[in-house]
């Protein structure tokens, strides 16, 4: 029976991912590297370092691990200083309106999310009341699609995977969800996430009843 839900944050609670692409083209341009939308795209659902690195290797760049790390807070700090500019007008359609039935219904809720700054942003959205647990890029190591971080909310939640749903925008986000066994409902267009155990283009569509009807059997 599915007693959990586990939602990544970018790209499912809200969209912070222009805030991410102003950022790490903020800091392209300062070290005069090529950074556009396309490579931006292979950035989604993995954590800052590793984003970093597929930024680096477009590049033919080869940086000591501390000027790296350097970079990397440089870019955090320009994205962290937009995120004041967030408020609970900046759900994704229909993510407020989830959180809510299921809170309503007494599902246990866990953010599972590689963004180390998820707190911030929860707040900002005045979501934190919703969520039981907050996995983030401070709570494992390894990220997706490692399935760390959801075992590690799954844990906290006191739950097996069999008895969660995983929500995700990312591909590497879905292989995690699959590789920890997790029940998953993929947010976004068929060549990213066709591959989930059922796939919404938006966060609109995937209702509660939606996706209880998909999981029949399980509720």
């Amino acid at each position: 029976m599915i007693k959990g839900f586990i939602f990544d944050l970018d790209g499912v609670i809200t969209d912070t991912a222009e805030l991410h692409y102003e950022a790490w083209k903020h800091l392209s341009d300062d070290m005069d590297w090529e950074f556009d939308r396309e490579l931006n795209e292979k950035l989604r659902g993995i954590s800052r370092m590793d984003s970093i690195k597929v930024i680096m290797d477009h590049n033919h760049v080869t940086l000591d691990d501390a000027t790296v790390a350097e970079l990397a807070t440089k870019k955090n700090d320009i994205y962290v200083a937009s995120l004041d500019h967030m408020t609970p007008d900046d759900y994704l359609p229909g993510a407020l309106e989830l959180l809510t039935h299921l809170r309503s219904e007494g599902f246990k809720v866990a953010l599972g999310s590689a963004s180390k700054n998820a707190i911030k942003v929860l707040k900002q959205l005045n979501a934190t009341h919703f969520f039981d647990v907050i996995g983030d890029g401070n709570s494992v190591s390894k990220s997706k699609p490692e399935p760390d971080i959801f075992l590690y909310a799954a844990e906290k939640l006191g739950l097996p995977p069999e008895n969660c749903i995983v929500f995700e925008d990312a591909e590497k986000g879905i292989d995690a969800a699959k590789a920890g066994k997790f029940h998953n409902v993929g947010i976004g267009p068929e060549e990213r996430v066709g591959h989930a155990d059922i796939r919404f283009d938006t966060m609109k569509e995937a209702t509660l009843f939606e996706v209880k009807s998909h999981f029949k059997d399980l509720f």
